[in-house]
């Protein structure tokens, strides 16, 4: 079992400093939409580094990149931005929700299957897991939906985030934009529950992968859980920074 003891004592300090200042906020906003939009896209192999993600995110094209790449980059902050509504409105998770999100993601890259579940049969390359059958991908996102909110809100925040991401992203329902799906979904738990939102470093992809497959082929999530957990510790990181707190 993991012990969440920590990541609420780091909450609990947070909240006593909240409401944060508007300028504290924009500012921490705008680092992080930056660090997201890259690590995310980064992970599912987009070449822009962190400062062309930033170009990229103020309108101007970076020399040698795809527009699918650049479009990923936009797409992840409309995203972002969508998912911070849904924050606010507090409404439990809904498959509108997941396909509203994916439909972002995939905006002028793929439209055709943009927030549309897949019809076609896939592999995850590089992973044991096999996906479900396409046929049974309506039917399984809808026992997702029924597990959440059976199960859900017994689970603690950070359990429940790392949940919903891994067991989205093993039913795959989409044909592309999955994870980047599964990371902003997982964000939207933590937010909802007054978590600072979490980025998943691309250097840490291949531990990433591996804890998933775990999870996916031996129902083992103890390795996700404790991944999760980790990124969560660090998501504080940049309010200590700004708010001058020694831990």
């Amino acid at each position: 079992m993991i012990d969440f003891t920590n990541l609420d004592a780091l909450k609990q300090k947070l909240d006593s400093y909240r409401p944060l200042s508007p300028e504290i906020v924009f500012n921490l906003h705008e680092d992080l939409v930056l660090r997201w939009t890259y690590h995310s896209n980064a992970i599912e192999g987009n070449t822009l580094t962190l400062k062309e993600t930033k170009v990229a995110l103020e309108g101007i094209t970076v020399g040698g990149k795809t527009i699918r790449e650049h479009f990923e980059a936009i797409n992840h902050r409309e995203a972002i931005f969508f998912v911070e509504d849904l924050v606010k409105k507090r409404e439990p998770l809904s498959e509108w929700q997941i396909k509203s999100i994916h439909q972002l993601i995939l905006k002028n890259i793929d439209d055709k299957n943009a927030g549309v579940y897949r019809k076609t049969n896939v592999i995850i390359s590089g992973a044991d897991h096999v996906p479900p059958d396409a046929l049974c991908v309506e039917s399984e996102m809808q026992g997702f939906i029924r597990w959440y909110r059976a199960k859900g809100p017994s689970l603690h925040p950070v359990e429940r985030s790392a949940r919903v991401h891994a067991d989205f992203v093993k039913i795959h329902p989409f044909v592309d934009g999955n994870g980047r799906t599964s990371r902003l979904l997982m964000n939207l738990e933590l937010m909802k529950s007054g978590f600072p939102p979490v980025v998943l470093p691309v250097e840490r992809r291949l531990e990433y992968y591996e804890a998933l497959d775990l999870a996916h082929t031996k129902n083992n999530y103890e390795p996700f859980l404790r991944l999760v957990s980790t990124i969560v510790e660090s998501g504080f990181k940049p309010y200590w920074h700004v708010l001058r707190v020694t831990l």
